[in-house]
C-alpha cells in the first residue's frame, strides 16, 4: 500500500483534484434560489452523458471561450457582456463562486453564459477537437508546497488537452500571482507541441493585457508576486 496520503486508490478515477474547498459559508437566499431557477437553464450538459456540442448550447455563437475556475464570476460576466456573440463556458467547483456567477448573469441579463459547477477537466474531455477559440485560467489554486505540486491544474496532459481543444490561432491565457507556479506553467506550456508563447519582452508578462478584467481576488494580493500574465497561441 502506498504511504503517500495524496496518492489515489486503485478505485479512484481521473486526475487528482486540483482545487481546494467546495463550499464555505451558506449560500445567500437569492443565490440559492438561482440554483433552482436559473442554473438549469444555463448549465453545461452533463459531460458524463456523452460528447458536448458547443453549437447546440448557442447556435448563433461566432466563437467559444472557456474559463477554467471563474472564482466569483466577475471576469466571466464582464467578458460575456463585452462579447455577446461569444459563447462563454465557465467551470468552477466552488459552489459559492457558482452562486456569485449566477447573480452576475441574472443582473446583467446575459444570454451567452453556460456554467458547470464542477471540475473543468470533465467538460474538456467531452468537447470536440478544435472547438474553442480561447481558454482562460486566472489565478488557479497554486498548491505551492512541493509535495502538493502534483495537484496543480497545469500538467503536461492538461496542456496537451488544451491544444486539442483550441482552433488554429486560438488563444490561451494563464495568470497567477505565485512566481513558482508561473515558472511551472511556462515550462509545461512551452514544451507542449502546438503552443507558442507570444511574449517578446518582460512587459508582455508583467503588465495586464488591454482586455484583462481585474477581480476581487486579484485585488487581495494573496500571492508572492504581482500577477504574471502568460499568453499563448495555438500554432
Amino acid at each position: 500500500m502506498s504511504s503517500d496520503p495524496d496518492a489515489p486508490s486503485p478505485q479512484t478515477r481521473g486526475p487528482l483534484r486540483s482545487f481546494g474547498r467546495i463550499k464555505s459559508r451558506a449560500l445567500k437566499p437569492r443565490q440559492a434560489a438561482l440554483f433552482d431557477t436559473l442554473l438549469p437553464a444555463i448549465a453545461v450538459p452533463d459531460p458524463a452523458a456523452g460528447p458536448i456540442d458547443p453549437q447546440a448550447m448557442m447556435p448563433e455563437a461566432k466563437a467559444v471561450w472557456l474559463e477554467i475556475g471563474f472564482g466569483g464570476g466577475e471576469h466571466l460576466a464582464e467578458q460575456a457582456s463585452r462579447h455577446p456573440e461569444t459563447l462563454m463556458i465557465g467551470c468552477e467547483p466552488f459552489l459559492n463562486g457558482v452562486g456569485s456567477a449566477l447573480r452576475h448573469v441574472d443582473e446583467r441579463g446575459l444570454k451567452n453564459v453556460r456554467l458547470h459547477g464542477d471540475d473543468a477537466r470533465d467538460v474538456m474531455a467531452a468537447l470536440p477537437d478544435g472547438s474553442l477559440d480561447r481558454v482562460m485560467i486566472l489565478f488557479p489554486d497554486p498548491w505551492h508546497k512541493a509535495r502538493h505540486n502534483k495537484r496543480r491544474l497545469v500538467q503536461d496532459e492538461f496542456a496537451a488537452e488544451i491544444v486539442r481543444l483550441l482552433k488554429p490561432g486560438g488563444r490561451l491565457r494563464f495568470v497567477t500571482d505565485w512566481k513558482d507556479y508561473a515558472d511551472w506553467a511556462l515550462e509545461r506550456f512551452e514544451r507542449t507541441p502546438g503552443l507558442e508563447w507570444t511574449a517578446d519582452r518582460a512587459d508582455d508578462w508583467r503588465g495586464a493585457p488591454a482586455d484583462h478584467v481585474v477581480t476581487r481576488y486579484e485585488e487581495k494580493k494573496l500571492g508572492d508576486t504581482a500577477p504574471i500574465f502568460l499568453d499563448f497561441v495555438r500554432v
